[in-house]
């Protein structure tokens, strides 16, 4: 495996500047390297593949949501540098892999009793169970499992 390039993606509090996503590797087939002979891409965990929100980012505004802010109010407290319309899509998104996310946080501790009605907010309960001892949940998610955590 050779470091190929650095990849970079949107900032979300700059429009003009780009930052750091992750790292393009290549395997080497070249030789007698039993490589494959493509690239493919390693994201930090902090970012979310396909979105320029960053893990702690959606970490910020989930937990003003469990705190029992609405989505607007969340968003503005959590210091959100994009348009409303764009936290209703991250809400879509979130309740469109719901399912996903729940089976995955299963495989590492059994859901917890909630007083919450809204499922988002009940899994984000089992993720911060899931992963207690991090800063942002969503980044160890990805980390452990492998997996974007927006899908």
């Amino acid at each position: 495996m050779n470091r190929h390039s650095v990849l970079y993606g949107n900032n979300p509090f700059d429009c003009a500047q780009e930052q750091a996503r992750g790292q393009r590797v290549f395997c080497s087939n070249r030789g007698r390297r039993g490589g494959c002979g493509k690239t493919f891409s390693i994201f930090l965990a902090d970012m979310l593949p396909r979105h320029t929100l960053t893990a702690t980012l959606v970490w910020g505004w989930l937990a003003q949501r469990l705190a029992g802010f609405s989505a607007k109010a969340a968003a503005e407290k959590a210091g959100l540098p994009f348009a409303l319309e764009t936290v209703y899509h991250l809400r879509r998104k979130l309740r469109r892999n719901l399912a996903r996310l729940r089976t995955l946080l299963c495989r590492g501790q059994s859901p917890p009793s909630s007083a919450q009605a809204d499922p988002v907010l009940q899994t984000v309960e089992h993720l911060q169970i899931v992963f207690p001892r991090n800063e942002c949940p969503p980044a160890a998610f990805q980390l452990g499992f492998q997996l974007p955590f927006l899908g």
